[in-house]
């Protein structure tokens, strides 16, 4: 028989033993996914598992050792039904263990909630009183006890949450400069994770963005020389996750807001971040406080909550009363603002600060005060417990690293750590690393000079027996 004949006959023959969507569905996987996640959703995977198959075998993408065809392809089928269904169980949002040292990991959902922030959540899931004045008993302003607190906190007049802080910069420009002229420097158009880019959102707004000074040096006349009718706006853009060094100049905020009040317009700052407090009692340099902006004269700045802040996703403004009641009253104020659970997170966050005790509270702060020897500590004392329970498979040491801020803050500043490096006599170090990731709960950790490492800045001491049993499940 000719060759292509005999592929023809080969693949009539797959096609044939091909199971159908209802056959998948009443074997013994199949009926426990239709339990797990109902018929409809069962059977949409049981038919992209067949399609799949059918396409491969038409287009002689598969092939079927001897045997029973049928049953061969039953199993294959099952096989990659109970894979697909895994798969988009990965998908979805679980918790993890961050053994990476990256604080403010934004793959990770950057600053882990405070346990105030997390009951604040769990109270606010039901009814609250998201615009509704308990002492009056009549409508109440959305995030009142946030934006109040975010006020006295950063000394500013007033406050506005919004959903994160790409759309706290999206509503300054669009209701303070739409059909106008937004000034800034060529050395501020940054581009933040997530294809964030100060271009697009000016463009979005409505606003002209005018460019003024160069990469590395941008004078206080360059603003002034492009001044005229059409400006609206001056816009200071903290670099936050990179830093200009060597031969550089920019205006301070001061000579900014002069030059901008004595012309009539607003200066507004994106200060990325945002600190509240001075965290150079943590070894972190280069971060605005948001206090000393609004005392140099800005009119408005805009921050995140995830970053340094320690709280949900949020974008906050704060700055003059005038300014930001121009924000609340535009109409895409209501498309931007902050959800019940949010402000709940964000409020109990700040009462944190307020209290001053952020450093024992919020766990992002507790992780950056964590001193050297504090992490020696640990990890001495995690290698030792491992040691004991775990085969001569998997070899352990300590080493010597940093750890990084993340979430695009403090890119210069980096924390001395001491890290537990894994090996082991048979598997590499990707395979070590996936089999971490594949453990429940995940651990997250990251791979240098051949080695996993792991940095237990990031881990929270009641996942550290999570954290050795997924370890030690390398050696069994």
């Amino acid at each position: 028989m000719p060759k292509s004949a005999a592929q023809s006959d080969n693949k009539n023959t797959l096609l044939r033993a091909l199971p159908s969507v209802d056959a998948l569905l009443r074997t013994t996987p199949g009926r426990a996914l239709r339990t797990a996640i109902g018929a409809e959703q069962a059977t949409l995977l049981a038919r992209i598992v067949t399609d799949e198959l059918r396409a491969q075998i038409l287009e002689g993408r598969f092939e079927m050792n001897d045997g029973d065809g049928t049953v061969r392809l039953l199993e294959k089928a099952e096989y990659r039904l109970a894979a697909l269904h895994e798969k988009q169980i990965g998908a979805g949002v679980h918790r993890i263990i961050n053994a990476t040292g990256v604080i403010l990991h934004t793959n990770l959902g950057r600053a882990p909630l405070s346990e105030a922030a997390q009951q604040a959540l769990s109270e606010a899931a039901g009814y609250c009183n998201l615009e509704f004045d308990l002492n009056s008993g009549n409508r109440g302003r959305r995030g009142a006890r946030a934006e109040d607190l975010l006020a006295v906190l950063t000394g500013t007049e007033a406050a506005l949450v919004v959903n994160n802080c790409a759309a706290a910069a999206l509503l300054v420009l669009s209701v303070l400069a739409r059909d106008g002229d937004t000034i800034v420097s060529r050395g501020e158009l940054v581009e933040i994770g997530g294809d964030f880019r100060v271009p697009e959102v000016m463009a979005q707004s409505g606003t002209q963005m005018v460019e003024v000074g160069t990469t590395n040096r941008t004078k206080l006349g360059d603003y002034q020389i492009v001044i005229n009718d059409s400006t609206r706006l001056i816009m200071r853009v903290h670099t936050s996750n990179y830093r200009i060094v060597g031969f550089t100049k920019s205006p301070t905020l001061n000579e900014l807001a002069t030059l901008a009040h004595d012309n009539g317009l607003l200066l507004y700052e994106d200060a990325g971040s945002g600190a509240l407090i001075d965290f150079t009692q943590f070894g972190i340099t280069g971060e605005p406080i948001i206090r000393e902006s609004f005392d140099a004269g800005v009119d408005i700045i805009s921050f995140s909550g995830d970053k340094l802040l320690g709280g949900p996703q949020v974008g906050v403004l704060v700055g003059r009363a005038e300014v930001i009641e121009r924000l609340r009253k535009h109409s895409l104020y209501r498309a931007l603002r902050a959800d019940k659970l949010r402000l709940a997170a964000l409020e109990a966050t700040l009462e944190s600060y307020a209290r001053g005790a952020t450093a024992e509270e919020v766990p992002t702060h507790q992780m950056m005060a964590a001193s050297y020897d504090e992490l020696r500590t640990r990890a001495g004392n995690f290698i030792e417990r491992l040691t004991r329970e775990q085969s001569g498979n998997v070899q352990l040491q300590m080493v010597d690293g940093e750890s990084a801020i993340g979430g695009g803050a403090a890119p210069t500043s980096r924390l001395r750590t001491a890290l537990v490096a894994i090996s082991h006599l048979n598997f590499s170090p990707n395979e070590i690393e996936e089999r971490l990731r594949r453990h429940d709960p995940p651990v997250i950790a990251r791979i240098e000079n051949d080695q996993v490492l792991l940095d237990l800045r990031t881990v929270f001491t009641t996942d550290e027996s999570n954290l050795l049993s997924a370890v030690a499940s390398l050696g069994s």
